[in-house]
């Protein structure tokens, strides 16, 4: 029998993380030729996503430039997606979750008429400039989509909700489960020399990650006085802060931050490093949308520095709690979750609404049952 003939579309470090699990499996099953295709929107993280898990691509667009705008990113990806498309014909595309690569891989493959399949599908906030330009991109690529692969049963609701067909939709859990998995080790030794003097056995670690662009500014300075706060009043707390390469965020961060001897300004980190820091963390502190997804796999409290979330399982589920910008909300709710065990137990140990890790597998399947060359419907994925 013929090969199926998937092409796969990223260009972001969170995309390549999401995807790697995928397209390792899809390299390995008979059924499927899988081509990889990166767009490079960023480049070092990206490359060091693909040398942790491996994976080796087909085509590099290469197209990240010096203070490149979202404009950049749509014209230089739209062009050189055509020829691409045009050259290798796939049967199905598949795109992931909300960035600017998602959404133009999606509406290059309906230019060229090919079946669209977009992995973490159906996440929303509701407010189409936060997260900016994600929620749009999210909403974009649904609307051109063939087969919705939602994480969780929410997920799908959200896309009933905008009446896409049910049969387009399948519940798979979120392929980020399945990374971290494969990478996490209890035994890990960090190669960061900043890393190896945080004290992870007497000390409350916090891991901070700041960096949307509506958290600029403002949003930043309660954050990082928040931290302060944090600091001055327990003894016991560090915090690590990999510090976005963004020059808005390093400044504002070194200005608020840079002195307190409590708080590691560190460089950005690469995924098997962070992913392991997660997991020696006490608390997480994020405005990041992925990280409260996998942090709950871990077991690891999250507190979201956004004013919206899009992961709403994990709020109703009880792993994360969203705290804004607002410096002393940030300082009741960390406070609480250091001095308190109970609540931190109650966070900690609640049931992950994301997956099993089985979310590749899940997928796979159910893209062999759609092009008939398997008969068995895959179950789709549901929280006990």
């Amino acid at each position: 029998m013929e090969q199926l003939k998937v092409m796969t579309i990223f260009g972001t470090r969170p995309e390549a993380i999401k995807m790697a699990p995928l397209v390792k499996k899809l390299k390995k099953d008979d059924n499927i030729n899988c081509i990889v295709t990166v767009t490079a929107q960023h480049r070092e993280m990206l490359d060091q996503v693909l040398d942790l898990f491996e994976i080796k691509t087909d085509y590099d667009l290469d197209i990240m430039s010096d203070q490149q705008t979202l404009v950049d990113i749509t014209v230089n990806v739209l062009k050189n997606l055509e020829t691409v498309l045009n050259k290798e014909e796939p049967d199905l595309v598949l795109v992931h979750g909300d960035t600017t690569t998602t959404f133009i891989g999606a509406l290059s493959s309906f230019y060229k008429q090919i079946d669209i399949g977009h992995v973490e599908a159906g996440l929303r906030t509701g407010n189409k400039y936060s997260p900016y330009p994600e929620e749009m991109n999210r909403h974009l690529t649904g609307v051109l989509t063939d087969l919705n692969f939602a994480p969780t049963i929410n997920n799908k609701h959200n896309l009933l909700k905008e009446n896409v067909d049910e049969n387009k939709i399948f519940v798979t859990g979120n392929t980020v489960i399945d990374a971290i998995q494969e990478i996490v080790k209890e035994n890990y030794k960090f190669d960061n020399e900043k890393l190896k003097d945080v004290d992870f056995d007497n000390n409350k670690v916090i891991l901070l990650t700041a960096h949307r662009r509506e958290n600029l500014g403002e949003g930043l300075t309660g954050i990082f006085k928040a931290v302060n706060d944090i600091i001055k009043s327990n003894r016991d707390a560090e915090v690590v802060f990999p510090v976005h390469l963004n020059p808005k965020v390093r400044k504002t961060a070194y200005k608020h931050l840079g002195d307190n001897k409590k708080v590691h300004l560190i460089e950005p980190l690469g995924y098997l490093e962070f992913a392991n820091l997660m997991n020696k963390s006490y608390l997480i502190m994020t405005d990041s949308g992925g990280i409260q997804e996998e942090a709950p796999g871990l077991g690891k409290p999250v507190l979201v520095l956004r004013d919206t979330t899009e992961r709403q399982e994990a709020i109703q589920a009880g792993t994360v709690k969203k705290v804004g910008v607002n410096r002393e909300k940030i300082f009741k709710e960390a406070d609480l979750l250091l001095n308190n065990k109970q609540e931190y137990l109650k966070m900690a140990e609640a049931i992950n609404p994301y997956g099993d890790g089985k979310a590749v597998a899940r997928i796979i399947d159910y893209i062999l049952f759609h092009y008939k060359i398997k008969g068995v419907k895959p179950e789709p994925f549901q929280v006990d």
